[in-house]
């Protein structure tokens, strides 16, 4: 199989910088439940993954992480298969519709669920291979035209359609705020998807368990206001190969 990795880095520091990060992330998230007046465990950390090699992501189970993100399926299928079978992984990027079988076979929850649509085909494939799919549903809290979701307004519309499906089962919200440096400008967002569960709630007369929000730069902002499942990549395994291709370009071209 084609190689589809940059493997240029040594496991030993890799894991030394995985542990210092992990360690870190989590006093941060220590920190912010304890503000919030929650417990840590109340909090899990989700492993952004992508573009990471298997050797990278088996670096970070051994040192106690297990659950992990994709947000492409292709990437997903090359890269599964090569991590330890013990590893929990759930779908967080824009799925289409053409690979919703695969994502029904690789992952345990599917995170963006951004349409009735599908919803539809997910139920559909889940079925298929006789499988009850948790999903989260995502909320474009911020109305960015460039990003995917719902709008609050029509999630709210269709939601007891969603719940109809017999093959999925809605266990919360997700959503990506816009991009800022300033964490707290993440707070409304935050805030406004905290609120919109209450009311998916109170529609489904069910409570929905999770809210996955925040990342890197505002997990914790995140956590003061009721995330269960925080997103996080570059804190944790550094910038992106093709980030660091590019200012390595970008250096050379000054030299």
């Amino acid at each position: 199989m084609e190689r589809i990795y940059d493997s240029r880095f040594t496991i030993y520091d890799c894991r030394m910088s995985l542990a210092e990060n992990i360690e870190t992330i989590q006093r941060q998230i220590d920190a912010a439940c304890q503000r919030a007046g929650r417990a840590p465990d109340s909090v899990t950390l989700l492993a952004v993954a992508k573009t990471q090699p298997p050797e990278v992501v088996t670096a970070a189970a051994a040192l106690g992480l297990t659950l992990f993100g994709e947000n492409k399926v292709q990437e997903a299928k090359a890269k599964i298969p090569l991590c330890s079978g013990r590893l929990r992984w759930h779908f967080i990027g824009h799925l289409q519709s053409n690979k919703c079988r695969d994502a029904i076979e690789l992952f345990e929850m599917i995170q963006s669920v951004d349409s009735l649509l599908l919803a539809q085909e997910l139920n559909k494939r889940a079925e298929q291979a006789s499988k009850t799919m948790p999903i989260l549903l995502e909320v474009n809290a911020a109305g960015e035209g460039s990003k995917f979701g719902y709008a609050p307004e029509r999630l709210l519309a269709e939601l007891k359609e969603l719940n109809a499906l017999p093959r999925l089962e809605i266990q919360g919200l997700m959503t990506v705020p816009p991009w800022s440096p300033e964490p707290e400008k993440s707070r409304p967002h935050f805030r406004r998807l905290r609120e919109l569960k209450v009311q998916c709630e109170h529609i489904l007369g069910a409570p929905l368990p999770h809210l996955s929000m925040g990342m890197s730069g505002d997990f914790e902002v995140a956590i003061e206001e009721g995330a269960t499942l925080v997103r996080i990549g570059t804190a944790l395994f550094g910038p992106r190969l093709a980030a660091k291709r590019a200012a390595t370009a970008g250096t050379a071209s000054e030299t």
